[in-house]
């Protein structure tokens, strides 16, 4: 029987709405934590700013989870990114006039945190139902892709901010993308039927009925201990990734190991971690033309979590050209990991619990990046990064011990599955 084809009207406007949407996030992500160290000069408040961040993005997936499998996750997608237009481009006018105050780029930070920890769910739960069957790799491999893609625009970003008018004109690409995005997701035709299966009730018993549904969704991944056991360790995994965002503040606080490099230290790491998106263009260009065997999908995942977390403790003691080796590497594998994950779980799990389930599992991976955040913060403030990054990834190896191998026998079932 002929495979159906991937790039179905659908699929390809979420493609395209995507791209656009990363691209300008990308810009000013960038540009917010060049923004919060320049002012600051402080790792410890560069640190509390990715909290206020990553705190709603914490919370907002749980509470979301349920209401999003009662109403249309497309029009929440489009919804937010028309709003996510409107922030940045009010950004944009407050920055162009010399506004700058950290207390209010916390405020602004928390509420893209809202935005975002309820848009990955919607959009987590709503793009399996875009993809034809038997193409849940392919699928994935693009819009692993699309994010690597997403990533070349660092260097442009340190240009634009240090020789084009800072950050400013960044906010304005970035609220120009969620407003193109937005107007490609409209158009998506695909009917979704999640809705249709939601028992009705009165506002009375709302709450009640969110209540039972969260229940629900607790319930289920308890009761599968392969996705509990995935998450759990993506949990500690994302604590120490944590520790990766003092890469950067270790390249301006270090900038004399550099200067032998002709360009700025921030434009040198944003170059260096461009290597990591050419090895996940790379390995997602391999994922998308090669189908790992099933039997063997859980023995590649083991062997790349080993392996990015030994590549991410050891990236600083090297010299620049090795780092760039560090980056490929880390990029290529990265993408494997990626790829087998979210294809086996997104379509393990039934369509009617699927926000449920992405709301939960979010919020337990996002308990290690706000508390790493916050404690790496703290240790920054002592330790030097290199010791920090390489003790965190330490601690995540023994996570793939305690979770990953030792609960292989349940995860296999998701993992080692044609999708």
């Amino acid at each position: 029987m002929k495979r159906q084809t991937l790039w179905t009207y659908d699929f390809t406007v979420i493609t395209i709405g995507s791209f656009v949407s990363l691209v300008g996030n990308a810009l000013s992500n960038f540009a917010l934590s060049l923004l919060v160290l320049d002012y600051t000069g402080s790792t410890f408040l560069y640190m509390l700013f990715q909290v206020s961040f990553q705190l709603p993005i914490m919370i907002c997936p749980v509470l979301a989870g349920p209401w999003l499998d009662r109403v249309s996750r497309k029009k929440v997608i489009y919804a937010l990114d028309f709003l996510s237009a409107g922030i940045y481009f009010l950004l944009f006018l407050l920055l162009a006039g010399g506004w700058f105050s950290y207390p209010g780029l916390l405020a602004v930070s928390f509420l893209t945190g809202i935005i975002d920890g309820t848009y990955i769910v919607a959009f987590d739960s709503f793009y399996p139902n875009l993809i034809t069957e038997g193409n849940f790799q392919k699928g994935y491999s693009v819009y692993g892709l699309l994010v690597d893609l997403s990533g070349l625009a660092s260097p442009l970003a340190a240009v634009i901010y240090y020789r084009m008018g800072g950050a400013a004109s960044l906010f304005a690409i970035n609220a120009l993308s969620f407003l193109v995005a937005a107007c490609f997701e409209v158009t998506i035709r695909f009917r979704e039927t999640h809705m249709d299966e939601a028992p009705r009730e009165t506002a009375r018993s709302a709450f009640v009925q969110f209540r039972l549904e969260l229940r629900e969704g607790v319930d289920y991944i308890r009761g599968e201990k392969g996705l509990l056991f995935i998450a759990l360790y993506f949990m500690v995994s994302n604590l120490a990734y944590s520790a990766e965002q003092l890469q950067l503040p270790y390249f301006l606080n270090h900038a004399a190991r550099f200067a032998a490099w002709p360009v700025a230290a921030a434009t040198l790491y944003s170059i260096l971690s461009n290597f990591t998106t050419a090895g996940r263009l790379l390995g997602g260009a391999v994922q998308y033309r090669l189908r790992i065997p099933r039997e063997r999908k859980f023995a590649v995942a083991f062997f790349v979590y080993v392996a990015i977390n030994v590549l991410s403790g050891t990236l600083l003691f090297l010299p620049v050209p090795l780092m760039a080796v560090w980056f490929f590497m880390d990029g290529a594998l990265g993408v494997t990991s990626y790829t087998i994950r979210s294809a086996a779980m997104q379509s393990y799990v039934p369509d009617n619990r699927r926000a449920r389930f992405n709301g939960i599992f979010q919020m337990i991976c996002f308990v290690g990046s706000v508390a790493g955040s916050l404690l790496i913060g703290a240790l920054s403030e002592v330790f030097p990064e290199r010791a920090i990054l390489l003790a965190a990834n330490a601690l995540v190896l023994g996570a793939i011990y305690l979770f990953i191998w030792r609960g292989r026998e349940d995860i296999k079932k998701i993992y080692n599955r044609d999708v």
